[in-house]
């Protein structure tokens, strides 16, 4: 049984377990859940991806964590903090970045909020990073969004281009979130819908 990192209200945050590869992959790798990462992945693709992901957990002790419904443990997406480590983003290489990627039926039901805020108290509490970042890029306006809800500081000076994707998903665009400023973020967090 994989270990639990996190629960909220209706989600569970968890390692990995060896069938969540295909699994995972089976349920997300969708045109409208990978249209700003570089599109539809290949098996190929998607088991070097798991094998990252994966590698954070055993390298760092935490990484994208899977995100499961409690009600039914059903897979719904990932959430969770990694290590930046995307080509081109210089000065960023190595500090804790949160991400997510969630079923489509799913946006704009609080749930990736509920999932990063879980994910941000793990960060700046057991973790103890002293910033997060969040990156996108500008097309991805729902993710800026959820950024900005978390409290996170629009950063362009951070902003990289990563060499594996063209100009339609380039600039990568940089988020971040201090640990001072996260117990009057986290509270403004959950005072808002979704």
């Amino acid at each position: 049984m994989a270990k639990v990192i996190a629960e909220t209200e209706r989600l569970r945050l968890r390692e990995w377990n060896p069938d969540d590869e295909v699994r995972f992959y089976d349920v997300m790798n969708r045109p409208e859940v990978m249209e700003y990462l570089g599109g539809l992945q290949t098996p190929e693709e998607w088991r070097a991806a798991y094998s990252r992901v994966v590698g954070f957990q055993q390298d760092y002790g935490h990484t994208f964590w899977i995100v499961e419904d409690r009600a039914t443990e059903a897979i719904i997406g990932f959430c969770g903090i990694k290590r930046a480590n995307a080509p081109g983003c210089g000065e960023l290489l190595g500090t804790h970045e949160i991400g997510w990627r969630l079923l489509p039926e799913l946006w704009g039901k609080g749930i990736a909020k509920e999932a990063a805020v879980a994910s941000l108290d793990v960060a700046f509490g057991l973790l103890e990073a002293p910033v997060v970042i969040a990156t996108t890029v500008p097309a991805n306006e729902p993710s800026q969004g959820l950024m900005k809800r978390l409290g996170m500081k629009r950063r362009a000076e951070l902003d990289y281009v990563d060499p594996r994707f063209g100009p339609e998903l380039n600039p990568t665009i940089v988020f971040t979130l201090d640990a001072n400023d996260w117990p009057s973020a986290r509270k403004a967090a959950l005072t808002t819908s979704r």
